[in-house]
């Protein structure tokens, strides 16, 4: 297919014959002619030409076939002049070519590959290739821009001259639905004895087991530092000496259920953050110049947090990295320092990336905590006795079991109109003084209407009604 490219002020065509197309110059203003690499084009001259000249002959190849007829090819893009004289040594045309990349084959590539994006433009400005129009997603840019770079020049680092104006249509805005579900069991059975034997003259104790309670010189009960467990005293009194036994016996279960639904709208490509929790100070000693130590304070985040980057790839397919973690303080491994007591923090943190189509969701779970702990103490010897052994023993068990699941749903937004929202404020109804003093009413009854005011006090803030 031969393509024949507008020339300025050039008219009309004639000797039309098989070949290249050709043109009549025009002697009385400089010309343009514009042409395709590796394209040629016959120009027909009213004068005799006797030489021809080039500016630039890497760009493009003249010949002269006749006296009156020039043959002119596009070798490479760019710009060059083309200067033809008479048989008297005079100017007869001056003309600047303009060699542009051939762009026919990239459109038909293009159609064919693509034969659903009707809306991308294609044109050659100089020597680069300029795209614009519209593209329905991401992932189709990505495939034009590879499709027209072999077909464009290439700069001094080798890349392509693409000039990029293609706009992605469609909704870019992603919104994030995160239900966050934790729920953990504990399990504890614990069962414990001491002894504490106490004469008359009050100038004796033991514990057998220091573990639950300790007796210092005093009354038989008086000054025990028990736990709130200890639920049974027994005391025998024989001949001004008191013998005490205090158990221990728990037997606790505990039940703990989290769940957050957060949710966030980000652009395509950008990163949106979400934190329900809170910050905790930690002390820092740093040390100073005249050699002591000062101490600053810095805040750690704790709780349900959530980082996510949406990339739409096109209207049916989103691509999410997505790093949702859950922590909380934990002062049994608490450190003290300084005279402060800085809590350890338990966290479980998931990072991924994923692909989903609008409205589809997907479960993280498998985040299982199971921890066992038995505690055996017992007095040498006797707590070896089979049977009357459990009395000299004191035994715990402790078990923790917590799950953790994160679902995560995104949707392609548009903005609403805030007009016709309903908002929980929209229902309630401002109690008047009869309702509320006397009928003892934290809500009117009645339709909500916006409150106006009652009065003028005070020296200025108000808005008053027409």
């Amino acid at each position: 297919m031969i393509v024949l490219l507008g020339l300025f002020q050039m008219f009309p065509y004639e000797c039309w014959a098989e070949g290249p197309p050709r043109i009549t110059l025009e002697t009385t203003s400089p010309q343009r002619l514009s042409l395709t690499v590796g394209k040629s084009i016959i120009i027909q001259s009213p004068g005799r030409v006797r030489r021809v000249s080039l500016v630039s002959p890497e760009i493009a190849d003249a010949m002269v076939l006749t006296t009156h007829q020039i043959y002119v090819t596009g070798k490479a893009p760019g710009i060059t002049s083309l200067t033809l004289w008479g048989v008297d040594n005079k100017v007869i045309a001056l003309l600047d070519l303009e060699i542009s990349p051939d762009i026919s084959r990239l459109k038909e590539m293009l159609h064919r590959i693509l034969p659903d994006e009707k809306d991308i433009k294609v044109s050659t400005t100089h020597d680069h290739i300029t795209l614009s129009g519209t593209i329905s997603s991401s992932t189709n840019l990505a495939n034009v821009l590879a499709l027209a770079g072999p077909y464009a020049p290439l700069d001094e680092e080798k890349k392509p001259k693409i000039i990029n104006l293609l706009e992605v249509a469609g909704v870019h805005q992603v919104m994030l639905e995160v239900r966050v579900s934790e729920i953990s069991r504990s399990l504890l059975r614990r069962l414990g004895f001491n002894f504490a034997y106490i004469t008359s003259g009050n100038n004796f104790g033991i514990s057998l087991l220091n573990q639950l309670a300790s007796l210092p010189a005093g009354s038989p009960a008086g000054g025990i530092e028990a736990s709130s467990a200890i639920n049974a005293i027994f005391r025998f009194v024989s001949n001004g000496t008191t013998w005490t036994v205090l158990i221990d016996a728990l037997k606790e279960e505990g039940l703990l259920k989290v769940l957050a639904e957060p949710t966030l709208i980000t652009l395509s490509g950008k990163t949106a953050n979400f934190l329900a929790g809170g910050e905790f100070p930690i002390p820092v000693p740093q040390s100073v110049a005249a050699g002591g130590t000062t101490i600053t304070i810095e805040y750690k985040p704790f709780g349900v947090a959530l980082n996510f980057t949406p990339t739409v790839l096109s209207n049916k397919k989103i691509n999410m990295v997505v790093a949702p973690e859950v922590s909380e303080l934990d002062f049994s491994n608490a450190l003290t320092t300084s005279g402060f007591v800085v809590p350890s923090i338990t966290t479980r943190r998931v990072s991924t990336v994923i692909e989903l189509a609008d409205g589809q969701s997907f479960a993280i779970a498998g985040l299982l905590k199971d921890d066992v702990r038995e505690i055996v103490s017992k007095f040498p010897l006797l707590g070896e006795i089979p049977i009357l052994g459990a009395l000299f023993r004191s035994s715990t068990f402790r078990r923790n079991e917590t799950e953790l699941i994160v679902i995560v749903t995104p949707h392609l937004v548009k903005p609403l109109d805030m007009a016709k929202q309903t908002l929980p404020t929209d229902a309630y109804v401002e109690p008047d003084g009869f309702e509320f003093y006397l009928l003892g009413r934290l809500e009117g009854k009645g339709k909500a209407h916006p409150v106006k005011g009652s009065g003028l006090e005070g020296q200025f803030g108000h808005i008053v009604p027409k």
